[in-house]
């Protein structure tokens, strides 16, 4: 290869350079996902399952080793499968992220420094993403 430079490097080169680059990617959006799912397991205000999703999804795109680990984990993989296979949420979850998702609206109004705008636009927004996961298919 030419030392990377995409100046001088052959068309085939060039195609193997942004191959590499969106390898890199795929992984580091797979790993901030993953971490930011980790980190929303100990953290009841940052979701879970959908970082995890994304960083199945992102693994699949560039680290398979890596979204075979997710899948076949024994907690993170029955729903990262349920999801893939029928867009399915367990009941447990949909109760948990309902109750979260209240109880966070419940708190914003609280908080008088928020605009008015943010204390009923953010509580609908959770109402319709309760709504919708609600209207999913369980197991």
């Amino acid at each position: 290869m030419s030392e990377l430079d995409p100046v001088t490097a052959s068309p085939s080169e060039r195609v193997l350079l942004r191959r590499r680059i969106a390898t890199l990617l795929w992984r580091a959006l797979a790993l901030v996902s993953l971490l930011l799912g980790a980190i929303g397991a100990m953290l009841p205000v940052l979701p879970t399952v959908p970082f995890l999703l994304l960083a199945a999804w992102a693994a699949s795109k560039g680290w398979p080793a890596l979204e075979l680990w997710l899948l076949n984990h024994r907690r993170l993989g029955p729903p990262l499968v349920q999801w893939r296979e029928r867009g399915a949420v367990s009941r447990p979850t949909k109760w948990v992220s309902s109750v979260m998702m209240a109880g966070s609206a419940l708190g914003m109004q609280f908080v008088p420094q928020l605009p008015l705008a943010l204390r009923i636009g953010v509580p609908a927004m959770m109402l319709a993403v309760a709504i919708w996961l609600w209207r999913r298919p369980e197991r």
